[in-house]
C-alpha cells in the first residue's frame, strides 16, 4: 500500500544550494523538505575549496566582466550572515581564513598594479607591505607582490552541519534509483514516488525544485525535459598532506595573466594530526590537468608548488589527486554562467548555483520566482509529513572531505547521528 503525503516544496538535492534554500523557505513559513541520495554535500559542495569570492579572479585579464560584476557583492552578503545579520544565520560556522590573498611575481607587477588601482576595485583588494604579510609569506625567499582580497574561506563540513542541524526532521536520504515522477501530458508533476523501508511513498507538493548539481542531468532525463541541458567542466584537484606548520590561502598569478590563476590554494585541518594541514590545490593546474594521469598530475603539482614556495620542504609530503565535475546549465560556446541559474517549467524549478559563493543569489531568485507565481505556504505546518517520513527514511549524514578517505580511512565515513 502506498503512503501519500503532502508538503509545500520538495527540494531534490542536499548540497549547499538545497540546504540554503530549505532555510530560506522555512523562514517564510513554507513546509519544505530535502531529498538526498547520499551524504549531505557529497557532490560539488564538499569538493569545493570553501572560498567565498567576489569575482576578482575573473577580472585578471584586465577587464571587469559580467561574471566579476555579478558576484562582487557576495563576500559582504556572506559576512552579514556570519554575523547573524543576513538572510540565513551562519553564526558558529568555522571560518578557516578571514582573508584570501593573491600573489604575483615581479615580471608583471606594473601591469597588475595599474589594473588593481582602478576605481572599480577600490575596497575589494589591498596591496600589502611586507610587514603585514601573513606568517606563511614572511620569508626571505619571497619576491613579487602580495594582495589581500575581500574574499575569505569557510570550512565546508561546518557550513553543511550548520545549515542542516535545525531541519533534521525535514531532510531525508532516498534511494535515487527508486525516484519516479507522475507527470501530466502538459508536463506538470502530479507527485513523486519513492521506495522506503516502509514501502512505497508518494509525495505531493506545490513546487518541486531540482538542486542536485550534476545529478540534475539524470533527473531531467527521467522527467523527459530536453531543455535546459547540463554541461560539466572537469577539474583535476591536487591534495597535499604537508608538515609545514602554517596554512596558506592564495591565488598564484601565472605568466599569461589570464582569467584563471595558475594555482588556487586553500588549507584545511588534518583531522588525524594535531596542528597538521592539508593543502587543496586548484586553479589552472586543475583545469589543464584533466588529461593527466594521477601520477602525472601529482608530479606537476609538486613541481609548481616547489617552484612557487622554495622555502617549503615537500620531501615528506604525501600527495594525491582526484577529478571532480562542475555542473552548470549549458550555454553557447561552453561559456561560464555569470549568475546562479533558475529555470521554471510548470510546477518545477531547475537550478544550478554555478559557484559556492552564489548560493544566496540562487535562493533569492527562487524565492522571487515563487512570489511571482503567487505560491504561498499551504501546509498546516503541523509537522505530520516530516514525522511520518522520518519513519520511512533516515537522515543522510554529512559528507566528509575526500582527503579524509585518502589519508585517514577511519575518518572517511559520513557523520550521521541518525536516531533511526
Amino acid at each position: 500500500m502506498t503512503r501519500s503525503f503532502s508538503t509545500d516544496i520538495v527540494i531534490i538535492g542536499g548540497g549547499i544550494a538545497g540546504l540554503w534554500l530549505l532555510n530560506r523557505l522555512r523562514q517564510q513559513g513554507f513546509d519544505a523538505i530535502v531529498l538526498e541520495k547520499s551524504a549531505l554535500g557529497s557532490g560539488q559542495t564538499i569538493a569545493s575549496q570553501g572560498i567565498i569570492h567576489g569575482g576578482l579572479k575573473y577580472a585578471l585579464s584586465g577587464v571587469l566582466s559580467p561574471a566579476s560584476s555579478a558576484i562582487a557583492a557576495m563576500p559582504e552578503h556572506w559576512r552579514r550572515c556570519l554575523r547573524g545579520e543576513g538572510d540565513v544565520d551562519l553564526r558558529g560556522c568555522r571560518v578557516l581564513a578571514p582573508h584570501y590573498f593573491m600573489w604575483s611575481g615581479g615580471g608583471y607587477r606594473s601591469r597588475l598594479k595599474t589594473f588593481l588601482g582602478s576605481k572599480s576595485l577600490r575596497g575589494r583588494i589591498d596591496t600589502l607591505s611586507a610587514a603585514k604579510y601573513p606568517p606563511f609569506f614572511q620569508h626571505s625567499d619571497i619576491s613579487g607582490a602580495l594582495y589581500q582580497l575581500s574574499d575569505f574561506v569557510l570550512d565546508t563540513p561546518s557550513l553543511i552541519e550548520l545549515l542542516s542541524s535545525p531541519h533534521r526532521d525535514r531532510i531525508f536520504k532516498i534511494e535515487a534509483d527508486s525516484l519516479r515522477a507522475s507527470v501530466t501530458d502538459s508536463g506538470k508533476i502530479k507527485s513523486i514516488e519513492l521506495q522506503s523501508r516502509s514501502g512505497a511513498v508518494s509525495i505531493h507538493a506545490q513546487r518541486y525544485v531540482l538542486c542536485a548539481g550534476e545529478g540534475n542531468g539524470a533527473l531531467l532525463e527521467m522527467l523527459g525535459i530536453a531543455s535546459p541541458c547540463m554541461q560539466t567542466r572537469p577539474l583535476h584537484m591536487v591534495v597535499v598532506r604537508t608538515n609545514h606548520p602554517q596554512p596558506v590561502y592564495v591565488h598564484c598569478i601565472g605568466d599569461d595573466f589570464g582569467m584563471t590563476p595558475r594555482l588556487t590554494i586553500t588549507s584545511h585541518p588534518d583531522g588525524s594530526r594535531e596542528g597538521g594541514w592539508i593543502w587543496y590545490v586548484g586553479g589552472e593546474l586543475a583545469e589543464s590537468g584533466v588529461g593527466r594521469s594521477s601520477e602525472e598530475q601529482q608530479a606537476e603539482g609538486r613541481k609548481q608548488l616547489s617552484e612557487s614556495f622554495p622555502w617549503v620542504d615537500f620531501s615528506s609530503a604525501q600527495w594525491s589527486s582526484f577529478q571532480i565535475n562542475r555542473a552548470e546549465p549549458r550555454l553557447p560556446n561552453l561559456q561560464r554562467p555569470d549568475t546562479a541559474y533558475v529555470n521554471s517549467q510548470q510546477n518545477l524549478l531547475i537550478t544550478w548555483p554555478t559557484k559556492l559563493a552564489l548560493t544566496p543569489n540562487l535562493s533569492d531568485t527562487v524565492c522571487k520566482e515563487l512570489a511571482h507565481q503567487q505560491i504561498t505556504p499551504q501546509s498546516s505546518g503541523s509537522g505530520e509529513p516530516a514525522t511520518v517520513l522520518t519513519e520511512c527514511f533516515d537522515f543522510p549524514g554529512i559528507a566528509r572531505p575526500r582527503w579524509d578517505a585518502i589519508f585517514n580511512a577511519d575518518a572517511a565515513q559520513p557523520h550521521t547521528d541518525s536516531q533511526s
